[in-house]
């Protein structure tokens, strides 16, 4: 038992899961997103949908499926445009920002 508890202790720091995204970054990079969304993911437009609080690998799927052409809707091709010249770092920390606005 005691072998066990001690492999754990030290294997442990390289078991701990990398954050998603950088939260402080997506806060940066996500200056068009606010004009819909709001600041904080609170959509300023009630047609908007809120992301306040919203999973973070949702948030970052979604961004990616407008990129690639695959969402569709009224605005798929607004959000495409919006997203064209982010890349999947980028696409992440500000998932993790609008995931942490609660």
């Amino acid at each position: 038992m005691a072998r066990i508890f001690l492999l754990l202790l030290i294997l442990s720091p390289f078991t701990q899961a990398e954050p998603f995204g950088d939260p402080q970054l997506g806060k940066i990079k996500a200056p068009s997103c606010v004009f819909c969304h709001g600041q904080t993911g609170i959509a300023v437009n009630p047609s908007y949908p809120n992301i306040n609080g919203q999973n973070a690998s949702y948030l970052f799927q979604s961004m990616k499926d407008y990129q690639n052409g695959d969402r569709k809707g009224p605005l798929a091709e607004m959000m495409k445009a919006q997203l064209s010249r982010l890349n999947d770092e980028d696409l992440k920390d500000i998932a993790a920002y609008f995931s942490s606005q609660k």
